[in-house]
């Protein structure tokens, strides 16, 4: 289905995030960050460099930076382009000037608000549930297409064939992978849950980040990163985005001296070491397992829970939806909108993945909401 007119696109609606719903004394089930703080390791860090901070971020502080991330993912150092959070990366889409941009939804909306405000023709490509990805359905005539994966809100994790059947000549194919390092492969996990809320986990492993793009080094393909979420890094706005050379100069031309400062970059060098990535990955796996126990909790409620479900939010879709989301916030519980996301109704909220004793409060919350 396609909405091509930006006649009828809210701006306020697009610019809507979870953080606006979250308001302070509420439980979060709203915004996808995880945790309040960084874990300790990495505030130490931090607080290490902060005697650096009167002189300016050195061009040896960007080039470990990026030789770090090239090394996380198997690229090469001027794969890597540093961005202040990845929004800062889909506002510079613009400067890449496609004549058409189709951005798949339902899905994070600041692309579609920053190629809009920047003067770039967009459609819509709005897929039905199960939200299955399609190429079929990608205009012809689109040079840019941009999508998540996994995508925010609905969960879904798109095969990796799926989208590089995207791939076509004089097109680039944007993939927002914000929530990557948090999915893991659940096939070769025991997902049974327990009584407590819990399940089993399979120690010899699963897959991290399965689908991901990130390692593929194509010129028709950019593929955003942040670390916002998993590293509770909202605050100091670190991210990156992975492409070819040519294009990443493209995106960085017009683009101020020292974007990034000095903090920022050494979060980028911690965060992409082997031991942080081991660490994410530990993360990735009890986020399935807490994921698996939520869904199993939710719809015993009578909730409508969207699965196959790989990111660490759940899309759910109740009766009488903002009605809901308000008596959920009187009883302390923040849950995010859904109704901003291309395709989706008021009845849609989407929920944070958290740890059982979090869920026994949103459980206990919504048999009040929903009668």
């Amino acid at each position: 289905m396609f909405q091509d007119s930006p006649r009828t696109v809210d701006a306020a609606m697009l610019r809507h995030h979870g953080d606006v719903d979250a308001r302070p004394g509420l439980l979060d089930f709203a915004v996808n960050v995880r945790g309040s703080a960084p874990p300790e390791w990495l505030r130490a860090r931090l607080v290490a460099r902060l005697a650096d901070l009167g002189r300016y971020p050195s061009a040896a502080d960007d080039r470990a930076a990026r030789e770090a991330v090239a090394a996380r993912h198997g690229r090469d150092p001027d794969e890597v382009l540093l961005l202040a959070g990845a929004a800062e990366g889909f506002a510079m889409l613009p400067r890449l000037a496609p004549r058409l941009a189709a951005v798949l939804h339902p899905s994070f909306t600041e692309p579609e608000l920053a190629l809009r405000e920047g003067g770039v023709e967009v459609t819509r490509v709005v897929l039905e549930p199960p939200y299955t990805l399609d190429s079929a359905e990608v205009p012809a005539s689109a040079d840019m297409v941009v999508l998540g994966n996994p995508t925010n809100p609905t969960s879904v994790l798109h095969p990796t064939a799926a989208i590089e059947a995207l791939r076509r000549p004089g097109r680039l194919v944007v993939v927002d992978e914000a929530f990557a390092d948090a999915t893991f492969d659940p096939q070769q996990f025991d997902m049974a849950a327990t009584g407590d809320g819990h399940a089993r986990p399979d120690p010899q492993g699963g897959s991290a980040e399965p689908e991901s793009l990130a390692h593929l080094s194509a010129p028709d393909l950019l593929v955003f990163r942040s670390l916002t979420k998993t590293w509770a890094l909202a605050g100091l706005r670190c991210g990156y985005v992975l492409g070819h050379p040519d294009v990443l100069a493209r995106l960085a031309h017009g683009r101020p001296h020292w974007p990034l400062g000095t903090l920022q970059l050494e979060a980028i060098i911690a965060t992409a070491s082997p031991e942080a990535v081991a660490e994410a990955r530990q993360q990735a796996q009890r986020i399935a397992i807490e994921r698996t126990a939520m869904v199993d909790r939710l719809t015993n409620l009578g909730v409508d829970v969207h699965t196959p479900a790989t990111g660490p939010f759940l899309l759910l879709r109740v009766p009488n939806g903002d009605l809901v989301r308000k008596r959920l916030a009187d009883n302390g519980i923040a849950v995010r909108r859904a109704d901003t996301f291309p395709g989706l109704t008021p009845d849609h909220l989407r929920v944070a993945v958290r740890a059982p004793e979090a869920v026994d409060h949103l459980i206990d919350a919504l048999k009040v909401a929903l009668w």
